[in-house]
C-alpha cells in the first residue's frame, strides 16, 4: 500500500480543512495509507520512509518559511523516491523558502483578476498523451486565474491564457496550469486550481489531480 503524508492547513482563506475532505476521497478511491498533519514541524522529522508527501498547506505572507532542516528533509526524501505532490495554494507557501519553490517547480505570483475572483478561463491539455493528462479534457473553470513564474524544464501538461480584461499588456499571455517534473529519484506534480472544493470537483480537474497523485507517488 502506498504510504503518503498529506500536510495541510494554515491560512484559512483556501478552506484547507474542507479541501482536507475532498482530498479523502481521492486518497480512499487510490488506496492509499494517509497519515495526516497540521503540524509544520513534522517536516523536521525523517520523510523517507513515505512514498509520496502531499503539501496543502497555505500561507498568507510572503516572509513565511521553512527551516533549514525542514528544507533538507524534504529535498532529501525527494531526491531518495518519495514522491511531491501539490495544487493551488501549495505555490503561494513558504515563499521565502526558495529550495521549496526549486523542489515544487514555480512560484505563483499574482492572479490578474484579483483575490478569490471568480474570473472564467479555460485549460488547455498541452500533453494528452501523458499518464497524468489520460482522458482529461480541455475544460474551464471560473475561480482564480494563476499566473506562475516556472522552471523552464518543467514538463508542462496544461495551460491557460489571460484576456487581457484586467492587464491589458498580458493580454494572450500563456501560464501552466499543471506540469510534472524529477527531482533525483523522486516525481513532482502540481497544478494551480483549486481555491475552492467546487473547482477541484470540474470532473477534469479530480481525475488530473488523481492520476497525478498516482503518478507522483513512489513506484
Amino acid at each position: 500500500m502506498t504510504k503518503v503524508l498529506y500536510l495541510y492547513g494554515g491560512w484559512p482563506g483556501h478552506t484547507p480543512y474542507v479541501i482536507a475532505e475532498w482530498a479523502r476521497g481521492l486518497f480512499n478511491e487510490l488506496n492509499f495509507e494517509v497519515e495526516e498533519t497540521q503540524d509544520i514541524f513534522r517536516l523536521d522529522g525523517d520523510l523517507t520512509g513515505y512514498d509520496l508527501i502531499i503539501i496543502g498547506w497555505n500561507n498568507a505572507l510572503t516572509t513565511e518559511d521553512l527551516s533549514d532542516a525542514q528544507e533538507n528533509r524534504l529535498l532529501e526524501a525527494v531526491q531518495a523516491g518519495t514522491g511531491f505532490a501539490a495544487w493551488h495554494g501549495a505555490a503561494a507557501a513558504f515563499r521565502a523558502s526558495l529550495k521549496y519553490h526549486f523542489l515544487l517547480g514555480g512560484d505563483f505570483i499574482e492572479h490578474p483578476a484579483g483575490e478569490a475572483y471568480p474570473q472564467p478561463y479555460e485549460v488547455t491539455i498541452t500533453d494528452p498523451s501523458h499518464e497524468v493528462t489520460k482522458s482529461v479534457g480541455d475544460f474551464k473553470v471560473a475561480s482564480e486565474q494563476y499566473y506562475m513564474h516556472v522552471d523552464p524544464n518543467n514538463h508542462v501538461l496544461a495551460e491557460t491564457i489571460f484576456s487581457g480584461e484586467h492587464l491589458p499588456w498580458i493580454e494572450g499571455h500563456k501560464s501552466p496550469v499543471a506540469w510534472v517534473r524529477n527531482w533525483g529519484a523522486g516525481r513532482v506534480f502540481f497544478h494551480s486550481i483549486g481555491h475552492s472544493p467546487q473547482d477541484l470537483d470540474e470532473p477534469n480537474v479530480r481525475l488530473l489531480t488523481k492520476q497525478g497523485l498516482e503518478w507522483a507517488a513512489r513506484k
